[in-house]
């Protein structure tokens, strides 16, 4: 039970605001409307969290070098999934090397930025909000292109992170709560959510003429939002799929968010992540496995898109906050670096090498030089996929990376 009118509030205020204060409209007749006024493309961003081994992931096996530094840890030339004669794939990576020959996939390399920062969190701060200074970051790139989409298009669920409570900074806004879920079975209304329906009622009928008036709107817009959630949740219940996600971390998140794009709510941008890339220590286990999980992952999440005809609508993004350095390490691992590529998966996507490999022969401290900026790639994901003003979003222009087949 709701103890004071105080805990009341803080209750009401913050379910409120988590789904939105507008009814859901038929499945199809949103969709008609959207697919009328060109805002039917969907972002899926994955996140690898820890700083992913470009390298042994695009393995530039022609290269003596490449050897040389990693005398353990090197992919053999016989074991690459070969992408053209000087690069190819991890070998536990069929699924990308699949989605490449279907021209599903993009590989964006030399990702980075200038003066790198080689701290995780930091790092991560930058590729979030596109901000060097720490005062900047309040908002996320994200965030902000929620901003402008719902500007024009006043969707009632603008944005969603499948993983944990913790919403990622680049989903921060300024003026939209974007919900952060576990799974599909947090759309459930609860019974206790029931009682404090109840609760709201008694308490208006007890208050005030101004607190009434407070009471009135939080229990119209809470109870509007957990009609919004069951809505949800009988959407879901409709959405089933043949296809067999594997049972792994991202496997369930990819598998959740093709549910609520099929249920199609409107929502344009879905955000997931995958953690433990941070290969210090005994890397090629891990790293296999890490990789291997996010190769099944998206091949699966692909499938699906296929299945459900949602292919086209959606591109997904892999992103991580730096790579490794060139050298292994004593420990059997590869310790923080710099550039390292980029993944574009999608019906419409630009598909194949997108710009040259780093060279081995010209290190900066022992790392690779990066020649993209990340917010180039940004910067054609929302203007030639969401349709919005880049500058606006990441606060300077860049000129967009080609991402994105011309029709």
């Amino acid at each position: 039970m709701l103890s004071n009118r105080r805990e009341f509030l803080q209750l009401a205020a913050a379910g409120a605001v988590t789904l939105g204060a507008q009814g859901l409209a038929p499945a199809f007749l949103r969709a008609a409307a959207r697919e009328a006024s060109g805002q039917n493309n969907v972002l899926v961003v994955i996140q690898m969290s820890g700083g992913n081994d470009g390298l042994n992931t695009v393995v530039p096996f022609a290269e003596d070098r490449y050897y040389k530094a990693r005398p353990k840890l090197a992919i053999a030339k016989n074991d690459v999934l070969k992408i053209d004669k000087r690069l190819g794939f991890n070998p536990v990576l069929r699924g990308f090397a699949d989605l490449l020959e279907a021209g599903h996939l993009g590989i964006v390399q030399g990702v980075g930025y200038p003066n790198p920062n080689r701290s995780h969190f930091e790092s991560m701060d930058i590729w979030h909000t596109c901000h060097r200074r720490s005062e900047d970051r309040n908002e996320g790139w994200l965030g902000r292109t929620v901003d402008q989409l719902q500007h024009a298009e006043r969707q009632e669920i603008p944005g969603v992170h499948v993983g944990n409570d913790r919403l990622p900074l680049a989903l921060f806004s300024r003026s939209h709560r974007i919900p952060s879920i576990q799974s599909m079975d947090q759309f459930h209304l609860k019974a206790k959510e029931e009682e404090s329906m109840q609760a709201f009622r008694r308490m208006a009928s007890q208050s005030t003429d101004s607190e009434g008036s407070m009471l009135d709107f939080l229990t119209t817009s809470t109870v509007t939002a957990l009609d919004v959630s069951q809505q949800i949740q009988e959407s879901i219940k409709s959405q089933s799929t043949a296809v067999d996600y594997p049972q792994t971390g991202l496997g369930r998140k990819l598998r959740s968010i093709s549910q609520l794009i099929s249920a199609d709510f409107g929502t344009r941008i879905f955000y997931a992540e995958i953690d433990g890339f941070d290969t210090h220590a005994l890397q090629a286990a891990a790293h296999t496995g890490l990789l291997r999980e996010l190769g099944e992952a998206v091949s699966a999440f692909v499938e699906d898109l296929t299945a459900t005809g949602n292919l086209d609508r959606v591109t997904t993004v892999c992103f991580s906050e730096f790579g490794r350095r060139v050298a292994e390490n004593a420990s059997e691992g590869t310790d923080h670096g710099t550039a390292a590529p980029m993944f574009l998966i999608g019906g419409q996507v630009q598909s194949g090498l997108i710009g040259k490999h780093p060279s081995l022969d010209d290190l900066e401290q022992g790392d690779l030089k990066f020649h993209t900026d990340f917010r180039q790639v940004y910067a054609g994901l929302l203007q030639q996929w969401l349709k919005c003003d880049s500058e606006k979003v990441l606060g300077e222009h860049f000129d967009p990376v080609s991402v994105i087949r011309k029709a």
